[in-house]
């Protein structure tokens, strides 16, 4: 059995050919999706703003440790992918950050 890492991602894109229905709805719900709105969580936080350009996610994923960063990227940018196809948002190319929780080192003051 592998060891399991858990990553926190931010997948970052931009809003690309929104029909009229997913621009109405974005801007009715842009209040709740700001940067207070901006926390990771597995089912992941979706924040933007009225330009309705640029959006970003915010996910907590648990990943093999062997696979690695990137692995942890690609299935973060997947529910990303899933969750707007859901919503019925289009969206250009998709980017990702990943931070490794498990091996990330703290410094303390003393």
């Amino acid at each position: 059995m592998s060891t399991q890492h858990t990553y926190r991602v931010i997948v970052r894109g931009t809003f690309d050919g929104l029909s009229e229905e997913s621009r109405a709805r974005l801007l009715a719900e842009v209040d709740a999706h700001g940067m207070e709105a901006m926390r990771f969580s597995e089912e992941g936080s979706l924040s933007y703003d009225r330009t309705l350009k640029h959006f970003s996610y915010r996910l907590v994923v648990v990943s093999d440790a062997a696979d690695g960063e990137e692995m942890a990227g690609v299935l973060a940018e997947d529910r990303v992918e899933r969750a707007l196809a859901e919503l019925g948002h289009a969206h250009g190319r998709l980017r990702s950050k990943v931070t490794d929780l498990d091996t990330m080192k703290i410094n303390y003051k003393r």
